[in-house]
């Protein structure tokens, strides 16, 4: 049986780049994809890796990087579409470049590849898109983060609506949803804030404490869970159309099913108040 090819994008760092490996060790062929290769040297000197530029915000970057992964190994099974970017604070007081980049990477940017890769797939007669998600796609988990709800709320709506007309092409799809994990997360997010206006600062203060005070206390959870699942989609082994994964994640969507969605709100409220 001939090695089957995952394609993956954003693996420049984190779960990105340890699916990519781990899909290696498992003996797959990895198209691992990313705005700067020539940076990347882990990646590359792995075999079974070929690293590809990609910008998926680019229809011409999107299919420069299919045609060449398909001349690179002829066919590929599944696609991983990971690469995303994370834009935090009051929508106020958010800039206009970093509102469309939000929208431009999680949601046009998985668009691009989908589309990029259908004709392919129309032609192999089956495939897989495993989208990678968050679990503030199914309900919101942290205030400020409305614009990154709002591009992972769309991924869940893209990926469910699509099921109806690749089904009958033999295109499976799968969503992952993870909780936190091990990213330095709560230490490196930026808060858009403001020289003139205040009435945001006490709400941006107090998100900013109880994100560094939890990774404190729990320095960060192991991606690999996450990977495995991501692993077990591709190779059939596992099959639901939504995997969420993560502790936190489970408590989040537990309290949002079991409260009205003002009871909800009004939990979290309380929390960063």
């Amino acid at each position: 049986m001939s090695k089957k090819t995952v394609f993956i994008t954003g693996t420049s760092s984190g779960l990105g780049k340890l699916t990519a490996l781990h899909f290696a060790k498992k003996g797959w062929n990895v198209a691992a994809t990313m705005r700067s290769p020539e940076k990347e040297l882990e990646l590359g000197s792995h075999s079974g890796i070929q690293v590809f530029k990609l910008d998926v915000t680019q229809t011409e970057s999107v299919k420069a990087a299919v045609e060449n992964t398909i001349k690179a190994f002829g066919k590929i099974d599944v696609v991983v579409n990971n690469a995303g970017v994370g834009m935090y604070g009051a929508l106020e007081l958010t800039e206009e470049k970093d509102i469309d980049q939000q929208f431009a990477v999680n949601v046009r940017g998985v668009i691009n590849v989908i589309r990029g890769f259908l004709p392919h797939f129309r032609a192999n007669k089956g495939g897989m898109f495993i989208n990678i998600g968050s679990v503030m796609g199914l309900s919101t988990a942290l205030p400020l983060g409305s614009l990154y709800n709002m591009s992972k709320f769309a991924l869940e709506g893209l990926t469910e609506g699509l099921y109806f007309e690749l089904k009958p092409l033999n295109i499976q799809l799968h969503m992952v949803e993870p909780g936190g994990f091990s990213s330095a997360f709560g230490n490196n997010i930026v808060f858009s804030r403001s020289d003139t206006i205040k009435d945001y600062d006490v709400i941006t203060a107090k998100v900013s404490q109880v994100l560094i005070a939890a990774t404190e206390a729990r320095p960060g959870v192991d991606p690999q869970p996450i990977v495995d699942v991501i692993y077990s989609l591709a190779n059939g082994s596992k099959s639901s159309f939504r995997n969420v994964v993560g502790k936190d994640a489970r408590q989040v969507l537990f309290l949002r099913k079991a409260l009205s969605i003002k009871n909800f709100l009004n939990f979290l409220s309380k929390r960063f108040s």
